[in-house]
């Protein structure tokens, strides 16, 4: 189960971090960026609509590949199953999250900022990340830095990534993807923009990935 979360992030090299205020949104918020080329979203638990969209989504667009993000305490899991989750994304992991985890339905991507953090998960089983927050935790040279002792960790790094700062991400051979919100902006979501979103989904969804071995730099 846990292997299965890098067949979803080989699906696209961005996974757009999406908060949704208002849930007539979800739907058209889903077909702009799967129209543009970015299949797999993330749906953030920070506003009152998230599950609620994410079964829209669901529903809708059946083509996308659905998580939820956020999660950070473990009945939220059952919330998620319930909702129609594909995949869950945490900001860290705890024993609680770890159980949870295991007996959900759908593979998570866990968060991690530390070494250690990431020998803890790698004791739990997992062995792919989200490095956050990307920037503050170190950035590009965190990633390669932990590359020599982790070979076989594969990351999606995560905050504080712009479009500009992507594809050096992106050349590294341990990262599988990254997470951005710059496809999605409130503004433009608010504004019922679906077709700018498109074009940067299309934009994002065009951008290059390294072959494992061969990272840049």
């Amino acid at each position: 189960m846990h292997r299965h979360i890098r067949s979803i992030l080989a699906l696209a090299p961005v996974v757009p971090v999406l908060t949704i205020e208002r849930l007539e949104h979800a739907v058209p918020l889903a077909q702009a960026l799967t129209a543009g080329g970015l299949r797999v979203l993330e749906v953030t638990l920070r506003t009152p609509v998230a599950l609620a969209a994410i079964e829209a989504m669901r529903s809708a667009v059946p083509e996308a590949v659905v998580g939820v993000g956020t999660l950070t305490r473990a009945e939220q899991f059952v919330e998620a199953q319930r909702a129609g989750a594909q995949f869950g994304v945490s900001p860290g992991l705890t024993t609680q999250m770890v159980q949870a985890a295991m007996d959900a339905p759908f593979a998570l991507l866990p968060g991690i900022m530390t070494p250690t953090e990431l020998m803890v998960g790698l004791g739990h089983g997992f062995d792919t990340f989200k490095l956050f927050p990307a920037q503050q935790a170190g950035g590009l040279g965190m990633l390669k830095a932990l590359a020599g002792p982790f070979p076989q960790v594969v990351f999606c790094p995560t905050g504080g990534i712009t479009r500009a700062s992507a594809p050096e991400f992106l050349e590294q051979a341990n990262v599988a993807c990254v997470g951005g919100s710059w496809v999605a902006p409130a503004e433009l979501i608010r504004a019922g923009a679906w077709s700018e979103i498109e074009e940067l989904a299309r934009d994002a969804a065009g951008l290059a990935r390294a072959k494992p071995g061969r990272a840049t730099g």
